[in-house]
Order: structure tokens, then C-alpha cells, then sequence
């Protein structure tokens, strides 16, 4: 805090009168080591005022002042405070941060897999316990005063944003909803909506970064400045020296290697290779220039691992050795939980010999205890270098002095993508620490194709807009319906900022459907005479150009078929006649140029000397041979004088071209076009002096009149979308006997569908109803369970190898309902549910029988399954998650229930169970 003398007068008063205003911010900031920016004063004083907050700041500028000022006022007031955040790894380090500050006793930690003192007065969890809970109306409810939504921008997550949606407007109306977000552009859009769904919301925005980011690119060993200054309207000046040296070295390199389709490297192309600086190079350079600790983004697991083993290889140390025997106390305590006997497969050692020397990877792969440790030493500042995946960007708490990408391109799962400015002002936004560094730093690794002008665009582009991904699915509906009713869940969807910000597009297309409605009449009124009839004569003529066109196509398709049948009757010898063209004139055939696969196209010397194929495009009619040249076996075409004597010889047959066939014209013919053209002449606009002047105008009328249906069913689209997906998806579970006939029942089976949370919902829930599990041991009921949960990476080499027994019987009836459920979806017109995948059988079988992990590991990859230690893990917490929620609906009294609770006491071992507890 700033000390009182070094106020003056007037600020001391002002100061006073604020906390006479605001007793618990004074005493809350009288806590704090340091003087509170405005936004987040303005967001303190908001929520001790009584309203619901949204912050929008950048990362790192300590918008999470504000939630833990919820914690603060929750416990003064006697009150219960949730703190949700969207992944595990920020509840825990959430957790820990006010548990240090408020005691254990106070605080309590929900996730997926770890329950520690739920029932405390302040609980942080991840945001789909707190959705589950209001489902099932959980006594843990009461008393709750303050919901902090820590990174709330996850709404638009197209996985998981609809969860965030659900909490916001399930909860009790009393209850303050507390909003950290990312910078975005609309949060003042983003608030209009929560003043509609929560009540008095402040948004408070702040996009002033506390530590100020310098932006560079590394261009072979050298670094630039990729701004130099600013123009004289404001705007950030590229350095032209960076300019220069890039057009430069472009000119000189080309890329290390050239990609071909689907990502095969093509041939080099010439000249010589521009080769990037290495891993150990780029940490040199920033080691040297105090640049350190630094995030270095690589977008690949692989190339994680490998930038660690690149280091280990050359001998680099960053530590000293107080720092070394302070990682090992750590990497000690964090692993104390892994068996001995996993640690040699889960490459424990040399891991830990990489942290030792300052180094380490950070991706989604990686044991969660080893990432845990990884993010502790890189806070402490005891691990100087990290090589980390986009992942590492989403919430968790690792600033760094620099952050380093080497390229701005990453795989989506779908394609390799461009970063957007967004994901780039994300990513960079890790850089510079609040109270340690005076300044951040940005590095781009420059390689050919490399644009500065690029970079700077995606640095100073301050477009990031929130978009809701909310969408109905079967749980949410089948809970909507139990609570409220079928109809008021209706209108509570409608209340989604989904259909918020549909509803705002829909007025700017209402506006233009209005101004082309008054347009529409001004064409009207200009038509001189009866306008409907006008309309009428317009619609003759536009049926009478569509019959002649679709005669004329008739007329040419038989034309070309009767060329191609006489074309196919040539032999070689036949002279014929080429009608026009160049070719025009007398021809003789060499070669037929039959092929079964495709028309006749003969190879022929025209009197010209001219020598090559024809087709049926060059004949108007059909070719009808006009006499016959007696020609050698084999004809040489290349040689000159072949062609030469050939058509010498052709030119004295005396064979005379014949004069071109006028083709006949059956479009007069044509019964209905006759009465069509009658019609025409009989209408009485057709003899209106104005007729001409009439039709320009009826003419723009229908255009603008196809563009207003165009737009009026954007609209109809848009308007409720929402609430018809909803009536879909009740319609499918009326079918399938989820919901009763009236919609507004839930059965038996529904009350089972409302407790599964999961991408699978449905699917599982028909899985139960049909006994599809029934019979089958705990081993092998976590093999089926885990297609339901598994997606692999990427399209798999081979196909899964499942146990023998029950288990592939179970996955062939399990694909079966998944594949009636999507014929099902797609007559709905609903998303379909994603198909079983058995990539995780095999592996998740074997480990719950008890075997080890490095035999379940080996296993998998004689199998070409690509799995981690991390990823095995993840994996089975997942499927350990749904088992969970299948011992609960059934319970232990049913057979299933029973084999999923003992499936998740096989599976809770080891590393599954490490840190879990």
C-alpha cells in the first residue's frame, strides 16, 4: 500500500471518504502488499454495492483481485462463495491460493475426481460441478451468495461454452454472479446480456497492460524491434531496418523444405536452405540478453519433448545449485505418490534431470503430476525455460519475462491454421510478470514466407469478439423439462446469449428487409398499367426462354450422341469432311481412336497437311465417310513428308466437299412452346407501347424480391432458433420414450438421461436402457464404457483391438444403437452424436485387470496406438467419471451399478489415482 504520507490533503480525504463508503474494500485492501489499479477498485466497489461485476482485462492484470474480493465479502457476510474456473489445474492452484490466505477449514476444492471439504463456507470448483449441482438441486446451495466465473470467456468454447450458460442462468436471482474474462471487443454486448439475465451488472474494462510488451522477431541469430516508433496518425511503424533484412534473407533462402499435398515434403526448391536458429541457440541469445524465464510455443507435443531433449543432449544448464536442491525437495513432494515401479516408463528420470537443469515441457500429454510440478518450479522461477503447447495459455498462472513462438501456424485437428489475433494477443499475453519485470517481450522466429507486416497486424489487432456456442442437448433438455416445464424451458433458452446475439443480427437484417420492402413498392409504382398483369406477361416470357433452353440442350445431347455413334462406325481410310473450323475441309483417317471409356476421338491428315485427333464437338452432324484412301500399315505422322504425301494424295481423289446441312430447327415443333409463344402475343401487355420501359422495371423488382426471401429466411432461421432446436430434440426423446407423449413428462428412462453428463449422453443412456452392459465384468464393462468417452487423435493406422469374452458383442450392439441414434438425429435435423471409438478398450481393460502400467503402454504401442503416460491417464478419469455416474443412477443393488463401482476401484490406482485423491 502507498503510504499515507505521500498523500496529500485532498487525497487523503478522498481516500477516507471511500472507505467510510467501503468498509470491506478498505479492509481488504489494507490486506494486500500492493496499491489496487482503478478497474479493479471499480470492480471491488461495484460488487461491495450490491451488483453483479464483469471484468475484462488482459492477462496478468490481476482481474482475480475482484473474485477473491467475493471470497472476502462471502465470509464477512456469513454467506457461501463458489469459485469456478474451467480446467482442474486452476481449480487446484486456485484452491491453494485461498486456502493460503483463509485456512483449510474455510475452503473446499470440487473436481471431477477430488473432493476435499465440500460443504466449506467458500468451495472452488470447475464449472460443470456447479451446472450438476443446480440440476440436481444440491443442498450445498444453500446460503450461496457469490458465484465467481474465473475466465468466463470459455463460453465460447464450441465444446463446452454451453456449461457457462447453463450456470448463469440457473442460478438463484439473489445470488451475485462475479465475471473474469479475457479482453474482448463486445463486452459491453457480453453485459447488456447479463443486466438482462442476472439484473444490475457493472462492466468494468480495462485494456492497459500493467507490464508493458515489447514485440520482436528473430531473424537467424539476431533479434529486431518489430515496431520503430509510431507514424504520425498514431499507428505502430514497422522497423524498417527489420524490413530490410527479411527482404534480404529472403531473397537468399528458401524454405527447409517444400509441403506438398497432405503435408508430404515436396522436392527442395533451389537454392540454398534457410535453416532456423536452434532451440539452443534462441535460449542462448535470451539467456544472454536476461530474458529469462521464457514460454516457448511449439503448437506439437512431439516437438516439445524433442526441444527438451535437444537441450539435455547439448550440456545446457540454467540453474545454479541452491536452485537444483530446491527442485529436487519440490519434484519430491509433488511425486511422492507415483509408484516406483511406473517411474522407468513414465520416463521419470530424465524428466526430472531436465527441471534440474532449468528445463522442461508443458502439453496436455504429460502426467498430470510431472505438469503439475513443471508449472510450481516455472512460478518459483526455478525452471528458467518451458516448451509448451497453445494449451498452456488457457488459465493456468504462468507469466513469463518472454514468450517465444516459433511459428504462427498450428493444427486445429482438423487442418493446419493460421494463427488468429486473438489466439496470438492470448498467447503473447503470458509475457511480462506484475511486480518482477519491468517489462514483457514477444519473440516471432522469422522463416521464409514470414511476413513482419504479418506479424504486426496480429500484434496490433485488438478484434476479439465473444461469441456464445450455446446449444441445447439431450440432458440439458430432459433437466430443463423436470424443473421448469417444457414451455417455460423454451423461454429460458430464449434468454441464452446464444439467441442474444442472434437476435441483435436479426435487427440489422430486419432493417434491410424493411428498406427493400419500400423499394419494392417504388418499382411497383413505376409500372405504367396493371402491374399484376405485367408480372403475368414477365413470367410467360421467362417460361417460354426455359422451354427453348432446355430444347436446345435436348437437341445438342442427341446431336452429339449421333455424332458419337457415326464417329464410332469409322475405319481407317474413310474420307471425310470436316465441316468448319480450322480443319475445315477433306480429311482422311489414320486411326479410328476407339476407347471403351470414352467417345471416339480419330486421328486424321486433313488436306492441309494438318495431322491430330478430332471429336464429336467438331462435327454439327453426324460424319458419313465420303470415299476411302488406300494407306500403308503403319504411317508415320511425325515425318513431314508422310504428311505431305498424304494429303497430295488426298487432294487428288476428286472427292468434292459437300455444303454444310442446315440443321433443323424443332424448337417450332414443340407443342408447348407453340402455346407458350400463343399465349405471349394474346397477353394484353404485350401490344403496351411502355412494354419495354414496363419490363427493366419488373425485371429489378423480382431481383430485389428474390434477395428479400432471401433475407426473410435468415431471419425465420435465426429468430427462435434456439427453442426449435429444443422442440427437436423433445420430439426424438418423446420417440425414444425419454420424455411422456404431452413433453412435458420426464420417464423412468429420462430420470436416468438427466443424471448422465456426458458428449454421449443419450447414447449411454440407451446403452443402459437396452441392457447392453448387462452380464459384463468390471474389466470389460470399462472397455465398452470407454468408447463412449475415447477420441482419438487422429484417424487411427489399423483397426482397435478389443478383448475377447463379452466385450466385442457389447461394442457391435453399442454401434448398433449409435448408428439408429444418428438416422434418428439426422430425420431430426439435430447434431449428431459422435460414433464409438475403441481405441481405449484394449488399454483400459488391462489396467483395470491390474497389470502394469508399462505392460498396458507396451501393449498399446505394439498395437500403433499413440498414448502417453498423460494421455492414458486423462483417458481413465474419464471413463472413471462415467462409470461414477452409472454406479449412482443405478446404484449398487443393480448388477451394472455394482460392475461399474468395482470397474472404478480397478481403475483408481497408480498414476490414475496420484494426486486424485
Amino acid at each position: 500500500m502507498v503510504s499515507s504520507a505521500s498523500r496529500t490533503p485532498a487525497e487523503a480525504y478522498t481516500a477516507s471518504r471511500q472507505r467510510g463508503r467501503y468498509p470491506q474494500l478498505a479492509r481488504f485492501a489494507a490486506e494486500a502488499s500492493f496499491e489496487f489499479d482503478d478497474f479493479q477498485r471499480r470492480g471491488c466497489e461495484a460488487l461491495e454495492g450490491g451488483h453483479g461485476v464483469l471484468v475484462c482485462a488482459p492477462t496478468g492484470a490481476g482481474k482475480t483481485v475482484v473474485g477473491e474480493f467475493a471470497v472476502h465479502l462471502a465470509l464477512a457476510e456469513g454467506r457461501k462463495c463458489f469459485y469456478t474456473t474451467p480446467i482442474k489445474a486452476l481449480s487446484n492452484q486456485k484452491y491453494g491460493d485461498l486456502v493460503a490466505r483463509h485456512g483449510t477449514d474455510a475452503v473446499g476444492l470440487l473436481t471431477g475426481d477430488t473432493s476435499i471439504n465440500g460443504n466449506a463456507q467458500v468451495v472452488v470448483m470447475t464449472t460443470e460441478v456447479l451446472r450438476n449441482m443446480l440440476y440436481a438441486g444440491s443442498s450445498t446451495l444453500a446460503e450461496l451468495g457469490y458465484v465467481v466465473m474465473d475466465e468466463i470467456h470459455y463460453l465460447a468454447d464450441r465444446f463446452r461454452g454451453a456449461v457457462w450458460e447453463e450456470v448463469i442462468l440457473h442460478l438463484p436471482e439473489h445470488v451475485r454472479v462475479v465475471g473474469l474474462s479475457a479482453t474482448v471487443s463486445n463486452a459491453e454486448e457480453f453485459g447488456e446480456w447479463l443486466v438482462t439475465v442476472r439484473g444490475d451488472t457493472t462492466v468494468v474494462v480495462d485494456e492497459h497492460r500493467p507490464v508493458p510488451l515489447w514485440q520482436h522477431m528473430m531473424v537467424g541469430n539476431r533479434m529486431y524491434d518489430l515496431f520503430a516508433g509510431q507514424s504520425a496518425d498514431g499507428e505502430n511503424r514497422i522497423n524498417p531496418t527489420l524490413l530490410r533484412r527479411v527482404e534480404e534473407v529472403g531473397r537468399q533462402h528458401v524454405p527447409l523444405a517444400v509441403r506438398g499435398p497432405r503435408g508430404r515434403r515436396g522436392p527442395a526448391a533451389r537454392g540454398p536452405r534457410f535453416r532456423p536458429p536452434s532451440r539452443i541457440d534462441v535460449v542462448d541469445r535470451l539467456d544472454r540478453a536476461g530474458l529469462l524465464p521464457a514460454i516457448v510455443f511449439i503448437f506439437s507435443r512431439a516437438g516439445c519433448d524433442a526441444a527438451v531433449t535437444q537441450c539435455m543432449r547439448a550440456g545446457l544448464r540454467l540453474t545454479d545449485p541452491d536452485e537444483v536442491t530446491e527442485i529436487r525437495r519440490i519434484i519430491d513432494e509433488r511425486t511422492a505418490d507415483l509408484p516406483d515401479g511406473d517411474l522407468g516408463v513414465l520416463g521419470y528420470w530424465e524428466w526430472r534431470e531436465a527441471l534440474e537443469r532449468g528445463v522442461a515441457a508443458h502439453h496436455a500429454g504429460l502426467l498430470p503430476a510431472f505438469k503439475e510440478t513443471v508449472e510450481e518450479l516455472f512460478v518459483r522461477g526455478l525452471v528458467k525455460v518451458v516448451f509448451a503447447t497453445e494449451t498452456l495459455a488457457l488459465g493456468i498462472n504462468m507469466p513469463a519475462r518472454t514468450v517465444v513462438l516459433e511459428r504462427l501456424v498450428k493444427y486445429n485437428g482438423e487442418a493446419h491454421v493460421d494463427l488468429t489475433p486473438g489466439e496470438y494477443t492470448q498467447l503473447t499475453g503470458r509475457a511480462g510478470r506484475r511486480g518482477i519485470d519491468v517489462e514483457g517481450h514477444a519473440v516471432v522466429l522469422w522463416q521464409p514466407g514470414v511476413d513482419p507486416r504479418q506479424v504486426a497486424g496480429l500484434a496490433s489487432t485488438r478484434t476479439y469478439p465473444l461469441r456464445s456456442s450455446f446449444r441445447p442437448g439431450y440432458n440439458m433438455a430432459v433437466n430443463l423439462v423436470a424443473q421448469v416445464g417444457a414451455t417455460e424451458a423454451r423461454e429460458l433458452l430464449e434468454q441464452s446469449f446464444a439467441q442474444f446475439q442472434a437476435d441483435r443480427a436479426v435487427v440489422g437484417l430486419a432493417r434491410r428487409v424493411e428498406r427493400n420492402n419500400e423499394a419494392l413498392s417504388g418499382y411497383a409504382e413505376a409500372v405504367t398499367g396493371d402491374f399484376d398483369q405485367m408480372l403475368e406477361y414477365v413470367e410467360l416470357r421467362r417460361k417460354i426462354s426455359a422451354r427453348e433452353k432446355a430444347l436446345a440442350r435436348q437437341n445438342t445431347a442427341a446431336r452429339r450422341a449421333r455424332t458419337t455413334e457415326s464417329l464410332e462406325k469409322l475405319r481407317k481410310g474413310d474420307v471425310i469432311a470436316v465441316p468448319a473450323g480450322r480443319r475445315a475441309g477433306l480429311a482422311v483417317v489414320i486411326d479410328p481412336g476407339l476407347d471403351p471409356l470414352r467417345e471416339p476421338r480419330p486421328l486424321v491428315v486433313t488436306e492441309d497437311r494438318w495431322s491430330g485427333p478430332l471429336s464429336a464437338a467438331d462435327f454439327p452432324t453426324p460424319v458419313e465417310p465420303l470415299g476411302r484412301l488406300r494407306l500403308p500399315r503403319h504411317v508415320e505422322l511425325r515425318s513431314p513428308r508422310t504428311r505431305r504425301d498424304i494429303a497430295a494424295r488426298l487432294r487428288e481423289t476428286g472427292i468434292d466437299t459437300p455444303p454444310q446441312r442446315r440443321r433443323r430447327a424443332t424448337v417450332h415443333d414443340d407443342v408447348e412452346l407453340g402455346a407458350l409463344r400463343r399465349a405471349l402475343r394474346a397477353h394484353p401487355s404485350h401490344g403496351l407501347a411502355e412494354r419495354e420501359a414496363n419490363l427493366r422495371w419488373v425485371e429489378r423488382y423480382q431481383r430485389l424480391a428474390a434477395e428479400t426471401q432471401q433475407l426473410e429466411r435468415r431471419v425465420a432461421a435465426t429468430t427462435h432458433s434456439l427453442a426449435r432446436a429444443f422442440d427437436r430434440i423433445r420430439a426424438l426423446l418423446v420417440e425414444r420414450g425419454y420424455l411422456g407423449a404431452d413433453e412435458h413428462e420426464v420417464t423412468p428412462p429420462g430420470r436416468i438421461l438427466a443424471r448422465l453428463y456426458s458428449e454421449s449422453d443419450l447414447l449411454a443412456a440407451e446403452c443402459i436402457r437396452h441392457g447392453v452392459w448387462r452380464g459384463l465384468k468390471p474389466p470389460e464393462l470399462a472397455a465398452v464404457v470407454s468408447t463412449l468417452v475415447y477420441e482419438a487423435r487422429r484417424d487411427s493406422a489399423g483397426e482397435a483391438r478389443l478383448p475377447s469374452g463379452a466385450v466385442p458383442a457389447a461394442w457391435e450392439e453399442t454401434v448398433r444403437l449409435w448408428a439408429e441414434l444418428a438416422e434418428d438425429e439426422r430425420r431430426h435435423r439435430l447434431d449428431r452424436t459422435r460414433e464409438p471409438d475403441a481405441g481405449f478398450a484394449w488399454p483400459v481393460y488391462r489396467w483395470a485387470r491390474g497389470e502394469s502400467l508399462e505392460k498396458v503402454l507396451t501393449a498399446a504401442e505394439a498395437n500403433g496406438q499413440e498414448l502417453s503416460a498423460g494421455d492414458f491417464v486423462r483417458w481413465s478419469r474419464q471413463v472413471i467419471d462415467l462409470l461414477d455416474q452409472v454406479r449412482e443412477v443405478l446404484g449398487r443393488q443393480d448388477p451394472v451399478g455394482a460392475a461399474a463401482g468395482d470397474a472404478v476401484r480397478a481403475l483408481r490406482r497408480g498414476v490414475v489415482a496420484a494426486g486424485a485423491a
